[in-house]
């Protein structure tokens, strides 16, 4: 049967106007973070991997990494790995069921993304 109702039923709202939160773009960042890593240890295994099978070999990876572009990608893969650790964290409290009102869980978003971005400076300055 036909829906005769279907015109007089709202639209679902969409990009143009949906606003999005700071929930909503912690949680899609923590995803992308996500993939970004696995990339980041595909690269990691292939400088290792590059190392055991030999000197040109290897010498070849190290160059990648020691480029201006691997050490943007490291330095990238070192902030993904701190702001998924943090957004982690952030989940399993979230599972406890504290922290689940508007004005914590934006608190906790802010916190991750300093937080990430702090850590990081700290990894890359310390080490």
């Amino acid at each position: 049967m036909a829906d005769v109702n279907r015109g007089n039923r709202p639209l679902s709202p969409h990009l143009q106007i949906y606003r999005p939160q700071l929930t909503s773009i912690t949680s899609i960042l923590t995803r992308i973070t996500g993939n970004g890593l696995i990339l980041a240890v595909l690269l990691i295994v292939w400088w290792l991997l590059a190392a055991a099978t030999g000197p040109e070999h290897f010498a070849i990876a190290d160059g990648v990494l020691r480029s201006w572009f691997g050490k943007l990608v490291m330095a990238g893969s070192i902030w993904a790995l701190w702001y998924h650790t943090l957004a982690g964290l952030r989940h399993l409290w979230f599972d406890s069921g504290r922290g689940l009102d508007i004005p914590t869980a934006e608190k906790l978003g802010w916190g991750i993304i300093a937080g990430s971005v702090l850590l990081t400076f700290a990894t890359i300055i310390l080490f």
